[in-house]
């Protein structure tokens, strides 16, 4: 296994590459052409992590991302909050004025979504925001930009023509660090996140049973969504994220009740609240 090296969906550029040059700084990136490419990265021995981005504070979470979580048969770690630097590039000689159009990822383009209208430029979907950087590189056309990070123009040669163009201030991207084997960190640390997946049964009132042993206990949880499984649009299967640790008696026992109430109860992993999380949280209990 290649102990040095976490894979991430994108090209060398791409916010991916960013998030894990910040928080893995001795360690080689390596750039996948898709999510399942970088999950089959760490299965086969070809890196030891994975750097997967699951929600953005301006766009929401990132397609497909919960489907390949519970069945990608990898652990989450940890946890990363990058703040995403959105740059408008172009070939040299371009300017804004010039442009009429701009590739990049959907996300990307949605962070970005006022500023093109109020250009004028049409956006262009694209796989990711580097990819569309080394394309808009090789086409050479004044005419089309992309909307990437500044150390994509830096490796594709194009100008920034501008800097910080994302529509909200507070725009990050929420990371998680996964690997091949669980790694259940010791309680006597924290404070922790517990995530995990579950279905309920189709009966009345099951997601209302199945949650309850959350509140009775004390546990707050601080996500909770549902997605189509299995092409059925009457089963769903849920994400869930709670604070706390499975030893801890109170998330134990909500575990237990949920187990009771729910089916296929899986914990995708158990690791340290970032930093980010915690100020935020402080934040909100100050208004």
């Amino acid at each position: 296994m290649s102990t040095d090296t976490i894979a991430y969906q994108g090209a060398p550029g791409a916010n991916s590459d960013l998030a894990c040059r910040s928080v893995f700084p001795a360690m080689a990136p390596l750039p996948c052409a898709s999510f399942e490419d970088a999950f089959a990265a760490v299965h086969e021995g070809r890196a030891r992590l994975a750097m997967i981005p699951v929600e953005n504070s301006v766009a929401g979470r990132v397609a497909d991302i919960h489907h390949l979580l519970p069945q990608g048969g990898l652990h989450i770690i940890g946890e990363h909050y990058q703040r995403v630097v959105h740059c408008l590039v172009a070939p040299k000689g371009a300017t804004i004025a010039g442009l009429k159009e701009v590739h990049s990822h959907v996300q990307a383009l949605g962070q970005c979504r006022e500023y093109l209208r109020r250009h004028g430029i049409r956006p262009v979907t694209h796989a990711d925001t580097a990819g569309a950087a080394a394309d808009v590189a090789k086409l050479g056309d004044p005419t089309r930009g992309a909307i990437a990070s500044r150390l994509a123009a830096e490796i594709y040669g194009l100008d920034v023509l501008a800097e910080g163009i994302e529509d909200a201030s507070h725009n990050t991207t929420r990371f998680l660090i996964m690997q091949k084997e669980p790694l259940v960190p010791s309680r006597a640390g924290g404070p922790y996140v517990t995530s995990f997946v579950f279905r309920v049964r189709s009966v009345p009132a099951a997601l209302f049973k199945a949650l309850g042993g959350f509140a009775t206990n004390g546990v707050n949880m601080t996500k909770l969504e549902s997605y189509m499984v299995d092409g059925r649009f009457t089963a769903a299967q849920f994400f869930a994220e709670v604070e706390g640790h499975p030893e801890d008696r109170s998330l134990r026992l909500a575990l237990e009740e949920l187990d009771f109430f729910a089916r296929e109860v899986k914990i995708l992993g158990v690791y340290t609240a970032h930093p980010f999380r915690i100020q935020q949280g402080a934040a909100e209990g100050q208004d």
